[in-house]
């Protein structure tokens, strides 16, 4: 980690077979030029409609050297339509776009995720940057190579690994960022807390909620140790092939995920993506528990330190016969047998392959406060 006082950035480095720099710290939008690296013309910047005036400082930067084309999108997870990177595959090949050209994308999440995704398709592959402007994306979406669009039957099932030429999380983005948006993008810090990193824990729970803003030494500090999490875990096994010794590699990423994909699928999306990662976190805890892999301190420690922040840790908008439907087609799952990463304890990650309905359903019925 190279720090920069001059510029105030902090460069995190991720290596591998393409390797490329991750850039946190605050008015660094001037640093995407360089990231998109030489012979580039034309840049189609994907961004979502609602960030219009606050992508123009960009869009000018951009306009100094590139020919740029906007590829507006939907906000949230409707952006990741296939007739939505369909229309942004018509607009390039309308502006004459070539292998040599590039995508920037930015925004949250999903926009990260369907931008990269039309870049990873469009001439099998041109170079990509993403600014993130969520807190969200800052930990997730945008580190990783991973990319995707959702279909009738759930979230992330069409997509591709495709790695970006860098990432630019500028923290001053996040200024307009409504609270229950910070909280959110929480859910995925917490989570690399349990999974790899037990500073994280102890830097929330010791950290009054009030004073994690986005002008915050703390919050910067989560920012860098939630992306380091994920640079180990993705330079070890960027394609999800598996990890060593037990661990379960870059799946290890997708704690939480299994029921928190069901419980956005259920709520047609409109539950936010950290809230329910945090709801998933508390079931898996549950189930680990259930099963004799993680003790009853670290439980609730799970409840605590999700709901400390103000994510929720009770849900029942669902019924188990519909969740336990739309897990069985989570990505992790093989055939009809379903996995799940737990914890054996903190900071080791394991799959838990074809837990017991009755530990399922006890789970969920701890999540639902029964």
């Amino acid at each position: 980690m190279n720090e920069t006082p001059a510029m105030n950035e902090t460069v995190l480095h991720v290596g591998g077979a393409a390797p490329y720099d991750v850039i946190v710290g605050t008015h660094v939008l001037g640093r995407v030029p360089a990231l998109l690296g030489d012979g580039v013309q034309r840049v189609g910047v994907v961004v979502a409609d609602e960030l219009a005036e606050l992508v123009r400082p960009l869009l000018d930067t951009l306009a100094a050297s590139y020919d740029v084309t906007v590829l507006p999108i939907p906000d949230g997870e409707q952006a990741k339509d296939a007739t939505v990177a369909a229309a942004c595959w018509e607009a390039l090949g309308t502006a004459g776009f070539t292998r040599s050209d590039a995508v920037v994308t930015f925004g949250g999440g999903a926009t990260t995720d369907l931008g990269g995704f039309v870049a990873a398709t469009w001439l099998r592959g041109v170079r990509v940057v993403h600014v993130p402007t969520t807190l969200l994306a800052m930990v997730d979406a945008a580190v990783g190579g991973k990319t995707g669009i959702n279909t009738g039957s759930g979230k992330n099932l069409v997509g591709s690994f495709h790695e970006p030429s860098g990432v630019v999380c500028d923290l001053a983005t996040l200024a307009l960022l409504p609270r229950a948006e910070l909280v959110s993008g929480l859910g995925e810090v917490v989570k690399c807390g349990f999974i790899a990193d037990p500073e994280i824990l102890r830097l929330v729970e010791e950290t009054e909620p009030s004073e994690l803003t986005v002008d915050s030494a703390v919050l910067r500090e989560l920012v860098e140790r939630a992306i380091r999490v994920k640079i180990d875990v993705v330079v070890a096994d960027l394609k999800e092939t598996g990890g060593v010794e037990g661990h379960p590699g870059r799946e290890a990423l997708n704690y939480g995920h299994t029921m928190g994909h069901a419980i956005e699928r259920a709520e047609r999306y409109s539950i936010r993506h950290g809230e329910a990662v945090a709801l998933g976190c508390v079931f898996v805890a549950e189930l680990a528990a259930r099963a004799g892999r993680l003790d009853e301190a670290t439980v609730r420690r799970h409840h605590e330190t999700l709901a400390r922040v103000g994510l929720p840790t009770r849900y029942d908008g669902a019924s188990f016969p519909d969740l336990l439907a739309a897990m069985k087609v989570d990505k992790k799952a093989r055939g009809s047998q379903l996995r799940f990463v737990v914890l054996d304890e903190i900071g080791k990650p394991r799959v838990l392959a074809g837990p017991s309905e009755a530990d399922l359903r006890a789970a969920y019925d701890v999540l639902t406060g029964r």
